[in-house]
């Protein structure tokens, strides 16, 4: 087994045998059955550490690589010939790049400035609320916690009674019958794919749209179609042309505070939708994660059509907390029996105990007190975050509250360079092309007006104008 090891790479030793080993079985060059070197062995061989090839070894027995006999040392594992039913190489890639970014995001280094990821920070949400409501619930003042139960299939009745009230408050009757609780917005989604989707079906997607949301279903081997978004919505024409085409069973779209462009469906838009949804017989899935962020009234497609053919997804996990994890889908009665059978099968119920902290909270009155306070500070801090771009040269429409500024960096048609240049500022931009359905190029960077007044976003895409128009 031949071994290329530098300490000046870098990847850490661990990584760097784990990838060559890994590359020689792959490429057949080491053979099934064949004997690894002894750990001392190739330790003394490459003046490294025991440790570190003990770790890499046993990277290797996890990845399914290597097998390991107790007493006789590590072999190639036995490598599955037939044919496999996994997704395409490339399409499992462009799966895991979007995972990637995700880690990065969630796991910056410190003194990183995230200022493209799709949360608050943590001062903007209501911490100290959910702590009251924590220590309430664990003194044992409300004795419906039940901490040694599973959770009911559909989720906490009560929850799902008052959020039948939120929805009534939008336009859409539904009874808790039809809503089901889930982990977060990401497991609603993931549960109506799984219904909707086998392998090589195809789904509707925005473009540009929810990215991690394409990283999921290419995991499920559906196939992604992007249907242009403008700023009143999907173009309803490419839409219909596109269902004629590809016969897909979903749509999957924001209607309010896109993500990533904060743009809000209009009436028509949403009227139309609807239309071309019946004629070409698919269903809608409406995401309104965002949408407790807009302040004023809003076109939604499930009020326009009460859960005939319209999925509504929602979340607390943007709004209110990140770990507890709380969403919710509403549906057609039937639709919504069948969903919760999903969610039974896949992860037998969801948390009670996060459930009735959002019940406490909405109850209470607590949260929707917060949300009227985030809903006028992010206002605030797009206007300014939306001066601050102008003056950087950036093109953007203005947005109307919300979370993001979807802002296009003239003269280039893509920019992953630029957010490549932030990263070694020390700042994390997401180029516009993760968020289209197949990582087209994109001039788009997606800012997050939360995480903008730092002054060090301000530098960098100053000097970046600066250095272009020197360059020019």
């Amino acid at each position: 087994m031949q071994l290329s090891l530098s300490s000046e790479n870098a990847h850490p030793l661990v990584e760097q045998i784990v990838s060559a080993v890994r590359a020689q079985i792959d490429d057949r060059l080491l053979r099934p059955g064949t004997r690894l070197p002894a750990i001392r062995q190739l330790a003394e061989r490459h003046g490294i550490s025991r440790f570190t090839v003990v770790e890499a070894y046993d990277r290797l027995v996890a990845q399914g690589y290597l097998q390991s006999r107790r007493g006789a040392g590590f072999f190639v594992s036995p490598r599955d010939e037939a044919p496999s039913a996994a997704l395409p190489a490339a399409q499992r890639q462009r799966a895991i790049d979007v995972a990637w970014l995700m880690r990065r995001s969630l796991s910056a280094p410190p003194g990183m400035l995230s200022a493209s990821v799709g949360w608050l920070p943590p001062g903007w949400l209501d911490n100290d609320a959910v702590s009251k409501a924590v220590r309430q619930l664990t003194r044992g003042q409300d004795h419906s916690v039940r901490f040694g139960c599973y959770g009911e299939p559909n989720g906490f009745l009560p929850l799902r009674e008052q959020l039948r009230i939120t929805l009534a408050g939008i336009g859409v009757e539904a009874r808790p019958e039809q809503i089901v609780l889930t982990l977060g917005a990401t497991q609603a989604l993931d549960i109506v794919a799984r219904f909707y989707l086998r392998a090589g079906d195809t789904v509707l997607v925005d473009d540009p749209g929810y990215f991690n949301l394409f990283g999921a279903l290419r995991l499920l081997g559906a196939n992604l179609i992007g249907v242009p978004r403008g700023e009143d919505g999907p173009d309803t024409q490419a839409l219909e042309q596109l269902a004629i085409a590809h016969k897909p069973k979903l749509f999957i779209t924001h209607s309010v505070m896109h993500n990533p462009t904060c743009s809000n469906l209009s009436p028509a838009t949403a009227y139309r939708m609807l239309q071309v949804a019946e004629r070409q017989d698919f269903m809608i899935v409406e995401d309104d994660t965002y949408g407790d962020f807009h302040s004023g009234p809003a076109a939604r497609l499930a009020a326009l059509d009460q859960l005939q053919r319209v999925i509504y997804i929602s979340s607390f996990s943007k709004t209110l907390s990140a770990n507890v994890r709380v969403g919710y889908l509403a549906c057609s009665p039937d639709l919504a029996d069948e969903l919760a059978d999903i969610k039974l099968l896949t992860s037998v119920s969801t948390s009670e105990f996060t459930e009735q902290i959002i019940h406490r909270l909405l109850i209470e009155g607590h949260y929707r007190k917060h949300i009227e306070r985030l809903q006028g500070r992010l206002a605030e801090q797009s206007v300014r975050t939306a001066r601050m771009l102008e003056g950087a040269g950036l093109q953007f429409r203005h947005p109307d509250g919300g979370v993001f500024i979807w802002a296009k960096v003239p003269d280039i048609e893509d920019a992953t360079p630029v957010a490549e240049q932030a990263e070694q500022a020390g700042i994390l931009l997401a180029p516009g092309k993760i968020f289209r359905p197949q990582l087209q190029a994109s001039p788009y960077l997606r800012i997050n007006v939360a995480y903008a007044n730092d002054v060090r976003l301000e530098r960098f895409l100053h000097k970046r104008r600066t250095d272009a128009g020197a360059a020019t």
